[in-house]
Order: structure tokens, then sequence, then C-alpha cells
């Protein structure tokens, strides 16, 4: 296709947002709501179906399609982010909640780039997972494939709107999005750009659809909706989770609150210590691999901690820790009970003393959130027992926590961090969207 021969054609969605806008974020009643979920619901039942026999050719082209779109209308979904930025700040918002909800140009394209990248993936559909042949000459495959209709509740980062929209195309899922207030206009342009993809390659635009309202109720009709979502994918704060998760009548992959630790061991190089805890926490504070607690082994508290300590100040850092810590630098604040238990998603990092890999990993599996955690250390023996003991999905060694992240682990992009133990664990990127099925092929057997 000659996209732009052909996008004159796609621009009429941009042209009606701010009509429609007004229209979703109208008080509409309880029935009217109802009624709008139920007919969400239906349309993805209907192109799921559509999407499971879609071709990789086809799959591929819209994200492709979708990019290019992005990238053409960065204009216009950077009027709609300043739009949604600019009512946060009236509300008071902090600077990292803002910065977790603007998009500048380099950040729609890189977020345009994950479409394509997640376009250049092998499509995990039809994938054979394990084959073999029984004595009676029955052939088993087990074989990838879509989960249907995937609904994703997430709240601030607009850019979730194409990394989910993409990887469910991409995994052969319809896809329902419901992304917070306070991203809508940004979302809604974001959507725009999926559809226009959708119909460059003769794909049904139902296969992404957007909530079209900001009536928080509509997340309760979605937890409802078992008849049509086959599983939620939640991706925010504690309060968010702990709602869909008591609340949902549909399977949930959870995406939890990443209370992320580095833990800086006896055998740890100094330098490189300073290196990572000053990346893993403040080379981006608002992403959920963000570091959020600093452990130093107790052997090395005389060397290590002033210096760490003292770089994380220097950058702009609020470093609250106990008394050891404090004892170091008369700047650090005392921290509670509390604070370990926090995902700050600020320059604030609370600290402690500990005793050894040992007292690191029980520090931990306490207040952790089974997110990420990295060690560092020039130990093999400790680095391999952090890795064996440490229960979070993903656990480095040498390395900054804020590689939690589907596309440094190359997988293009991803919905969230699954902190659960089924189904799927860690990034979850297109492979991790589908599940599987027996295809068992016979010559004419029965059963005895």
């Amino acid at each position: 296709m000659n996209f732009h021969h052909c996008w004159a054609s796609f621009r009429a969605p941009f042209a009606a947002i701010g009509n429609s806008v007004v229209t979703a974020l109208r008080a509409t009643t309880a029935e009217d709501l109802a009624e709008t979920m139920q007919g969400l619901g239906r349309r993805a039942r209907a192109a799921a179906a559509v999407l499971k026999q879609a071709s990789t050719a086809a799959k591929d082209k819209a994200l492709r399609a979708a990019a290019e779109a992005m990238r053409a209308e960065t204009p216009a979904i950077l009027a709609a982010n300043a739009r949604d930025v600019e009512a946060v700040r009236h509300r008071g918002a902090t600077e990292a909640f803002v910065d977790r909800l603007a998009f500048d140009a380099k950040r729609i394209a890189g977020t345009a780039k994950g479409l394509d990248d997640v376009a250049a993936f092998p499509d995990p559909v039809g994938a054979v997972m394990a084959e073999w042949t029984r004595p009676n000459g029955l052939v088993i495959q087990r074989v990838r494939v879509p989960l249907g209709v995937i609904g994703v509740i997430y709240e601030s980062r607009p850019n979730v709107t194409a990394d989910a929209g993409g990887l469910c195309l991409k995994a052969g899922n319809a896809a329902i999005l419901r992304g917070g207030s306070e991203s809508f206009h940004t979302s809604r342009a974001i959507g725009a750009c999926l559809a226009a993809g959708l119909r460059a390659a003769g794909l049904p635009e139902d296969a992404i659809q957007l909530v079209p309202t900001t009536d928080r109720e509509a997340v309760g009709h979605m937890l409802r909706m078992s008849e049509f979502i086959d599983i939620i994918v939640p991706r925010g704060g504690k309060s968010l989770i702990a709602r869909v998760q008591q609340e949902s009548r549909v399977p949930v992959l959870a995406h939890l609150d990443g209370n992320c630790h580095v833990y800086v061991d006896g055998a740890a190089d100094l330098g490189m210590a300073r290196t990572i805890v000053l990346n893993a926490k403040m080379r981006r504070v608002s992403v959920c691999g963000a570091a959020e607690t600093l452990l130093v082994d107790r052997a090395v508290a005389a060397t290590h901690l002033a210096p760490i300590v003292a770089d994380l100040l220097a950058a702009g850092c609020e470093v609250r820790g106990d008394a050891a810590t404090r004892a170091v630098d008369a700047r650090v604040k005392p921290a509670s009970e509390d604070d370990y238990y926090t995902e700050f998603l600020e320059p604030i990092i609370a600290a402690k003393i500990v005793d050894g890999v040992a007292g690191a990993i029980a520090h931990v599996g306490k207040y952790g959130s089974h997110h990420t955690d990295a060690i560092v250390t020039e130990d093999r023996a400790a680095a391999e027992r952090f890795l064996n003991e440490v229960d979070s999905a993903i656990v480095l060694v040498n390395a900054s926590t804020q590689f939690a992240d589907g596309a440094e682990f190359g997988m293009g992009a991803e919905i969230g961090i699954s902190t659960g133990r089924l189904h799927a664990r860690g990034p979850v990127g297109a492979e991790q969207l589908t599940t599987f099925k027996y295809a068992v092929r016979g010559t004419g057997q029965t059963r005895p």
C-alpha cells in the first residue's frame, strides 16, 4: 500500500475527535452506559472471530500503517496531550504524574517504533509449542491460539493505548481499552491511528475499541462482561488492581506496583554500584521499574553507603533511611515502616542497612511486590543465591532495575509486567497474550 496516497481517507477520525470527546464526556444514564458497554463487547467478540483467522501479513500491515499514522498525526496527538496535561496540572498533579502522562515528539516516535517492532516479530499464533507421537500412532501438537477478547484497564500512560492495542492485534485478539480519564484525549488520538491501520489492512476497526466515556462505572461493567471478555489486564496503582481483583468475574492478569529494590552486596564494586543505583532510581522515576529501596550490606556500609547516598542527593533524590543510613549523611530523612512498602514513583528512595545477602532476601520478601529486584556483587555464589531465592518476576545481577521493560527484553513492547504466577509472568508481550490448544491427528484410531 502507498500509505501517503491513502492517508487522506484516514483523516476523518481526527477531524471528529473533538466532537466525539464532547459526546463521551457528557453524563449518561446507567441504561445508556450498560448498552454502550454491551455493544463494545458484542462488536469485540465478532472482531475476535475475524482476527483469529487473520493472516500474519494482514496483522503486520495494520501495525505498520498505525505506526505511520502516529508519525503523520504527531501534531494532533501533541495537541490532545497538551489538553490532558493542562487539565491535570490545573488539578495539582505532581511532576512525576505529569511525566507519566506527557508526550513529546520523541515519545510518540518511540511508541510508533514499538508498533513497527511488534510487526517485525514472529507471529505467535499457530506456533507449535510441542509435538509427539503416541505408541498408537496419534500425532499430538500443542499449538498457540489467541485468548479471544482482552480488556485492558490502565491509568495515566497514553502509550499503553498503542502498546496494548498493537500486542493484542499481533496475537490475534480483539481489545477493549479503558484508559484513565487523565489521558482521555491523548488515547483517543492514538486510537484513531490504530483504527486507520486496521482499515488499511482490511481488518475490522472493532478489533481495537476504546471505552468512549470517562465514567468510572464503565470499569465495573468490563469486570462483569464475562460473556464477551476472556481476560482482564489491569495496569495501574494498588487501588485499581485491588478493585479489579475483588470485583472481576473475568480472569485477571495483574500488573502490580513496582516496589523494586537494589541490594549492594559486600562484594560489590563501588563504581558499578554507584552507577547502577543512580540509574535504577533516577533515569526515570515514574516507571514501574524504578528502584524504590536501596539495601546495603553492613559489611561495606562504611565504604559504599556514603558515596551512593551523596550521588542520589546530588541528583535531587530525597533519601529516607534507617538510623545507620542517617548517620552517614545528615541530609537523610528518617524512614517510616510504610516507606519500605511504598512505590514512590517520585525522586524519593528508602534506604536500609542489611546483614548480607540473607538479610536482603528477607527484606525483599517482606516488603517487595514481586516485580523487579537487583543485586550488585562480584560474588557469584551470592548472585546465584539472590537469583534463586528472590521470588520476583524479574531478578537482575549487576544491572539496573530500569531494564524491566518488554522492549528491553527484545519483545518489542509490553502491556505490563505480570507479577502473578499463573499463565504469564514478567513482561507481557504478544506471545504471553496467547493460550494453546491440542491438535491431534489420527489414522482411524479408536480407544479400546
